[in-house]
């Protein structure tokens, strides 16, 4: 292994070990609470540009394989682990976790004290780091970390989305019939996917709910859907996950509001979810160092129950938002909202990740409930 030579924005500078890509990239450093699932993790188009740092201490112990990928590709830029193990032991794996890494040109990091990363970030906040098997002059990482643009100055979303309109027919993952996928169920409505980065498995709860899905990428026109929906060409549009900070997507707000306006079925998840708060007019923020995990309690306004959700993001809708929605769920952790009822409206969102990949699958019913609401 090569040697990996870290600086992070706020002076820290670290020596490491390196596995997958050889290079030097700049990146947001976050940290995921997930036990398992580090493949659907580094697959998430929702984490481009950032490093992931993962506080389960053992990585790579099974592999990587065809079926866990939750896009064509990896978009994270780096991975960060205590651990990586490089002997990798399960009857479904094809291939290595590092040869994985460098086929899609993302560095990973290794031999570092992630309990110490995970709580200088848990304190400091998210920040913005360079990491280098190249360079190991602490004032050169620097410099170069001063001179590249942060974050949320990328427009992410134009590189993850789909460049071309497709329809997706798979159906969920199922144990029960050999290690594949379900056989779709029939269709009884059909929607446009807006692809700000979508996750398969997302696409895939669609379809197990009953749903036919076409996937459009996010320069989409909103009068072509709202001629679509007045022809009952489609039932409904859903607004997917992505990457990056959603208030610099001006043009998409823009169409969101007139789908809004024509009082169409939607359905927000994540980034989506983002979306929708903006294009009502109240502007998402940061929060100090996200939402990142498997392991997050949700609270259903509704039924009062508990879930168990997984979560990837760094903004949050703003409280004020009730003045136009009411309520449906609440993260336990901070309080902050994690699901949304737009008053007067056929929308709903949420924040977290219900298609649980990886994660919990307690809210997996939400899917069902988009259905529900097309069919009201």
């Amino acid at each position: 292994m090569k040697k990996a030579f870290l600086y992070l924005e706020n002076g820290t500078f670290l020596e490491a070990s390196s596995f997958g890509a050889e290079d030097t990239i700049v990146g947001e450093i976050v940290f995921n609470t997930s036990m398992s699932g580090y493949q659907e993790i580094m697959s998430d188009p929702s984490y481009a540009g950032q490093f992931v740092t993962f506080t389960a201490p053992e990585i790579g112990n099974v592999g990587v394989n065809a079926q866990d990928m939750e896009s064509k590709g990896a978009h994270a830029k780096g991975m960060l682990v205590r651990k990586y193990q490089k002997r990798y032991s399960n009857f479904r794996a094809e291939n290595s976790l590092d040869a994985f890494l460098k086929e899609h040109n993302v560095m990973g990091i290794c031999d570092i004290d992630t309990r110490y990363l995970t709580k200088m970030l848990r304190d400091e906040g998210a920040m913005m780091m360079v990491a280098s098997t190249e360079i190991s002059d602490k004032d050169e990482l620097k410099k170069i970390l001063q001179n590249s643009p942060r974050i949320e100055e990328i427009n992410y979303i134009d590189i993850v989305s789909t460049k071309e309109a497709y329809k997706h027919t798979q159906s969920t993952y199922a144990e029960k019939i050999g290690f594949d996928f379900d056989k779709a169920p029939e269709v009884q409505a059909n929607i446009v996917v807006i692809d700000f980065g979508v996750k398969t498995n997302i696409l895939n709860e669609i379809v197990s709910a009953g749903i036919g899905v076409e996937v459009i990428p996010n320069d989409f026109s909103a009068d072509n859907l709202i001629s679509r929906y007045n022809s009952k060409e489609i039932d409904g549009v859903f607004l997917s996950n992505g990457p990056g900070d959603p208030l610099v997507l001006k043009k998409e707000q823009e169409q969101i509001k007139k789908l809004i306006a024509a009082k169409i079925p939607i359905f927000g998840i994540c980034l989506g979810h983002q979306l929708l708060s903006i294009s009502h007019g109240y502007d998402t923020y940061k929060l100090k160092f996200g939402h990142h995990g498997g392991n997050h309690p949700v609270k259903n306004e509704k039924t009062g129950l508990v879930e168990i959700t997984a979560q990837n993001h760094n903004y949050n809708v703003p409280d004020n938002i009730i003045e136009v929605a009411k309520v449906t769920h609440t993260n336990l952790f901070d309080n902050t909202i994690e699901g949304l009822k737009y008053n007067d409206s056929p929308i709903f969102s949420v924040q977290h990740h219900p298609e649980s990949s990886p994660g919990p699958k307690e809210s997996r019913y939400i899917f069902n409930e988009f259905l529900s609401l097309i069919k009201r």
